[in-house]
């Protein structure tokens, strides 16, 4: 099985690149899937959505097919992203414009928000609510707010924070959960049905 993480901050050294390493660190650890891929969108510099994408045009053959390919070989997702004025980022819902159900349909997915305060549950409603329709993502019940992020999942633990103490038994806990949904799935997508059909929701 193939996890793909994405990283959803608009900042070179952002909280949010953090906590993606630390849980791709976690992935390996406790063996939960075969590899394991983190698409850092502060980095992939992808541009904003145009029909061109459609098209197939070259800019976007550059920078986006070799991501499509990977996402459309993964088997579950890790969305993290930080909360920008109470919203997920606008790099991630650029991501989600371009990403479609034949690159995340049926295949679960964890939200994981972060905030450097005690906010952070707005983007877990957002991404719910509006960046499944398309890409038919399903996300899992569980999910994880990371609040107080620089105290929190550091390479050391963070042995005098409430939150630290906290968080890294529930990110273990959610990770595997999230790899017993993926090994639950595939069977869906393997499955007679006609999904090319109706690639869009409704």
């Amino acid at each position: 099985m193939k996890l793909s993480i994405i990283a959803g901050s608009h900042r070179q050294l952002a909280q949010s690149s953090k906590v993606a390493h630390f849980i791709n660190d976690r992935i390996k650890t406790l063996n939960l899937f075969d590899s394991s891929y983190i698409l850092d969108l502060a980095k992939a510099e992808l541009p904003f959505w145009d029909e061109g994408v459609w098209r197939g045009e070259e800019k976007w053959k550059q920078v986006w097919t070799p991501i499509a390919k990977v996402l459309e070989s993964s088997d579950a997702f890790i969305v993290i992203t930080p909360e920008y004025g109470g919203m997920v980022t606008a790099k991630l819902k650029n991501f989600f414009l371009l990403a479609n159900s034949k690159m995340m349909g049926h295949k679960p997915g964890l939200i994981v928000s972060v905030s450097s305060g005690l906010s952070g549950s707005y983007p877990v409603n957002e991404l719910r609510t509006s960046s499944y329709k398309n890409t038919k993502i399903n996300y899992i019940p569980e999910h994880l707010v990371i609040r107080k992020v620089e105290e929190c999942l550091n390479e050391t633990p963070n042995t005098e924070s409430e939150f630290d103490t906290f968080l890294r038994p529930r990110v273990d806990f959610s990770l595997k959960l999230l790899a017993e949904y993926s090994k639950a799935m595939a069977p869906i997508r393997n499955a007679d049905l006609n999904f090319k059909d109706f690639p869009y929701g409704m």
